[in-house]
């Protein structure tokens, strides 16, 4: 058990996220233990993987630790959004989770936990979890040699038993949940993107389904980052199922991504980073702001925007950070 002095360095933040707001990291789980060993994790290789639960901090000090930094934000005037759980490793496996969310609920912020969703076969993490205001889950694949390949499980952990704690979650989480799918280059992915799309429609009361891509050097240097083809069939798999409102892309940019800016360049930016656009909702856009098409021919030119076809229409999204 860590003392109070290491327990704040296990605390981080805020920072920004488009999904929570101004984020206070807390960090429940030592360095890298983990029931996941993925092949594009930008923390580290998972050196203990494992799906057996043990208590790693005393509640008490960590929940010290996280007032304590609660409290040097609110002296700095920094607004916190939520207490998210989001560790070097899976923050489910904290046997303590359940004690420490119901201690921070106290502080009036809303608690959220980002999780690769492994371990919701097991009652006691559902019932954990239930404490909290918002849930993320991981679901890079629902078959089982990519599921194996991608997030690279210990033997003993069965798919089928993880796709199914998932479901009987969602079916019974009352706060706001969101999945997030990690997308690669030069993955064969064939149908999987149309088949995590129909388990996602499936789900009782999913919030939004988030697609991702590595920001960060990942674990296995063959990893490459998706493009953004690969992206956009995605997105668009998601929203045939889910609609295209409840489907978000998460390619790094956090800054204005929700702001209207003034700027119809860098509004333009902001949502093609979040949603691809069709071709006529950028004209309809330009036409609202008065402005000509020559911007969007601009941002082509150098390298903001990319221009896509997609089942006979063209899309545009923003370019994707250099890894």
């Amino acid at each position: 058990m860590a003392d109070l002095q290491n327990m704040v360095k296990c605390v981080f933040g805020p920072v920004p996220s488009r999904r929570l707001g101004r984020s206070l990291g807390i960090n429940n789980i030592p360095p890298k233990t983990c029931s996941y060993s993925c092949v594009y994790c930008q923390v580290g290789k998972t050196t203990h993987i494992t799906v057996d639960r043990q208590a790693f901090y005393k509640p008490e000090e960590l929940s010290k630790a996280v007032r304590r930094k609660v409290d040097e934000a609110t002296v700095r005037h920094e607004r916190i959004d939520y207490l998210t759980f989001v560790p070097d490793g899976e923050p489910t496996l904290d046997l303590n989770l359940s004690e420490e969310i119901s201690s921070l609920k106290q502080t009036g912020l809303p608690i959220a936990v980002i999780t690769n969703a492994s371990l919701l076969w097991q009652d006691d993490v559902k019932e954990d979890l239930q404490k909290a205001d918002f849930i993320s889950l991981k679901v890079d694949a629902v078959s089982e040699d990519l599921w194996r390949k991608i997030n690279r499980p210990p033997k003993n952990l069965r798919l089928n038993a993880v796709l199914d704690g998932i479901r009987k979650f969602t079916e019974t989480f009352r706060g706001t949940v969101v999945s997030e799918t990690m997308l690669m280059g030069e993955m064969d992915y064939g149908d999987e993107l149309e088949k995590i799309a129909v388990f996602l429609s499936e789900l009782k009361k999913l919030n939004k389904a988030y697609i991702a891509v590595p920001t960060r050097p990942p674990t296995e240097n063959w990893v490459k980052r998706a493009n953004e083809d690969l992206m956009n069939a995605a997105f668009q798999a998601f929203s045939k199922k889910l609609g295209a409102s409840r489907v978000e892309c998460l390619m790094g940019y956090e800054g204005n991504a929700f702001a209207s800016t003034g700027n119809v360049e860098e509004d333009l930016l902001s949502i093609t980073a979040v949603h691809p656009m069709r071709e006529e909702a950028v004209k309809k856009l330009l036409e609202t702001a008065d402005v000509d098409w020559q911007v969007v021919e601009m941002l082509v030119g150098e390298n903001k925007l990319v221009e896509l076809e997609y089942e006979g229409n063209t899309y545009y999204m923003r370019k994707l950070p250099l890894g």
